[in-house]
């Protein structure tokens, strides 16, 4: 329905690159170049420039039409997608991967909805930490997975999500710390639990310290567990403390079984991302994340 020659131009748009654009739409790098000059004819305008070592860049018309072709690809996903539920025809396998954090406390509520909804869809959800969900995307064992911390591989798309914050946690009984609100600097002080190499946590967390001239070899730490579960119950019979997702500990705070340490001037803030190949997602694939964005956690 969408003139393919806006889809052409969306997609050299964004990647800057005739040859990247071709690939990622299955037809020449000629049949690009031909997409882009009928626009250009049709417009009377130039939409890319030449700039150094045989980079292009958009014109003001070029950027014009960019916000243009946004907006269209946008109601032409909403009509189609809108469309497809009218039909109801929905069926197959969609696999899911999830980083530890998104698998436990975000993504189940939503995936039980989901089922409720769209019963012909058999959903097939893997878990694993960060890393590990990047490289089963890239392996092709899923179709798009979620993930948290500020990873950036460039053969994967990257888009928000959901914000999260990560808080220092203690058992509600703690001898060890009494404050309610410590120095950055007194981090490595106290006996902390931390995620396994590869947590998209702690990869997080490491970001935050650098500021305040702090590494993960400067803490203090009694032992790295593999999931958020696994360092709740340790948290809650030692005296360490833990990073953990707010998302993680409402059950806590609200049983009067742990509370957040503040640590002054320091918040640390991270995104949960959708991740994905590039180029066009299976209709499965774009409809759960509609889904999932419309969903209220």
């Amino acid at each position: 329905m969408l003139d393919f020659r806006l889809q052409v131009f969306y997609t050299v748009a964004k990647r800057l690159n005739f040859t990247k654009a071709s690939v990622e739409l299955y037809i020449s790098q000629p049949a690009v170049t031909k997409h882009i000059k009928e626009l250009e004819a049709q417009f009377k305008v130039s939409l890319f420039e030449r700039s150094g070592n045989k980079r292009i860049i958009l014109t003001s018309a070029g950027e014009m039409l960019l916000q243009y072709a946004e907006r269209l690809l946008e109601i032409y996903h909403e009509l189609d997608y809108d469309m497809n539920l009218l039909v109801k025809q929905h069926s197959g396998v969609l696999r899911i991967g999830a980083s530890t954090t998104v698998a436990q406390y975000i993504i189940p509520p939503i995936l039980a909805q989901f089922h409720k909804k769209f019963k012909d869809i058999r959903v097939l959800l893997i878990t694993g930490n960060t890393e590990e969900i990047e490289l089963a995307l890239l392996n092709k064992e899923i179709e798009f997975g979620i993930i948290e911390g500020i990873s950036r591989n460039p053969q994967i798309r990257y888009e928000e999500y959901l914000n999260d914050e990560l808080v220092l946690v203690s058992a509600i009984n703690n001898p060890v710390i009494k404050k309610d609100v410590i120095k950055p600097e007194e981090l490595p002080t106290y006996p902390l639990l931390l995620r396994e190499p590869g947590s998209g946590t702690l990869d997080v967390i490491a970001h935050a310290l650098k500021p305040y001239n702090l590494k993960l070899s400067d803490l203090k730490v009694e032992m790295q567990l593999g999931g958020t579960e696994s360092i709740k119950s340790y948290l809650l019979h030692s005296n360490c403390l833990a990073f953990l997702s707010i998302h993680s500990i409402l059950k806590e705070l609200k049983n009067n079984e742990c509370r957040i340490i503040d640590i002054k001037d320091l918040t640390i803030e991270r995104a949960f991302n959708f991740i994905q190949h590039y180029g066009q997602p299976s209709a499965l694939t774009e409809l759960f994340i509609r889904f999932a964005r419309n969903y209220k956690l």
